[in-house]
């Protein structure tokens, strides 16, 4: 299978912005792995402002975009050096590639896009895509990774997207809010009831939430891609996800 798999900030850093670093290693552990076992990896990593901002001591991420773009910058430096190197210890070769939206939206660009992450799938490597915060003002302000990562999936005709989160998948209520919420394991169609089950943002560190994620289910759905959203705090989540076990909530797309 064509696997893209996204990491969120939740799931990559601890809430001080400082890398969860036996996650991230478990983690890098089990995608090698599982590439080992055939399937193509594309990693859609967010990351790079709430690692810039524990890199630079900083208290909270920015509210300003040139303080958001600084801290960016810094931060997508040690989120590839990392990679690199955990990835490296498994005999794996990672790509870096940073794009903002007007990259999809431009159809030259696009398949300039598409084109060399072919070539890289070719070649055995496994690329790692980001937002382009450090210049992609309007991104920093209303992008998110997860709609980036269907995006992705879509241009690049993926199998599945997994979304790796802080949380389970998609509950009938808030689940940190109210104890009788209920997991909800398949979806079919995102329809007004469904988009009503999502609300407020992700963490601190990050930009998503399950608004972003229902858009990305959607877009998955619509160009036949099946998109899982699960908790990346059990890494080992990804084996199961892959066999087909029930993990989180699975979003089926149209027939």
């Amino acid at each position: 299978m064509r696997i893209v798999i996204k990491l969120g900030t939740s799931t990559l850093t601890h809430e001080t912005g400082n890398l969860n670093i036996r996650r991230v290693e478990l983690l890098c552990k089990v995608m090698s792995d599982i590439k080992n076992a055939g399937h193509e990896i594309i990693l859609v990593s967010s990351g790079a402002i709430g690692m810039g901002v524990g890199k630079l001591g900083l208290h909270a991420r920015p509210d300003d975009i040139p303080s958001k773009q600084a801290v960016a910058a810094v931060g997508q430096c040690e989120l590839m050096y990392i990679y690199d190197k955990l990835f490296d210890e498994y005999h794996h070769t990672v790509a870096q590639i940073l794009i903002t939206g007007d990259d999809l939206e431009n159809e030259r660009y696009r398949d300039n896009f598409s084109n060399t992450i072919y070539k890289l799938l070719d070649y055995g490597a496994l690329p790692i895509i980001n937002e382009n915060d450090t210049v992609a003002t309007d991104e920093i302000v209303i992008g998110d990774n997860d709609t980036l990562a269907a995006l992705v999936s879509r241009f690049i005709n993926a199998d599945l997207l997994i979304l790796l989160s802080d949380i389970d998948g998609l509950y009938t209520a808030d689940p940190r809010k109210d104890a009788n919420a209920k997991l909800i394991e398949m979806v079919d169609e995102i329809n007004d009831d469904i988009l009503s089950l999502a609300s407020g943002k992700g963490s601190e560190l990050g930009t998503g939430g399950m608004v972003t994620k229902l858009n990305a289910a959607k877009i998955c759905m619509d160009c036949g891609c099946t998109m899982v959203i699960a908790n990346g705090s059990v890494p080992e989540n990804l084996y199961d996800i892959i066999d087909g076990k029930k993990v989180g909530t699975k979003f089926c797309p149209k027939k």
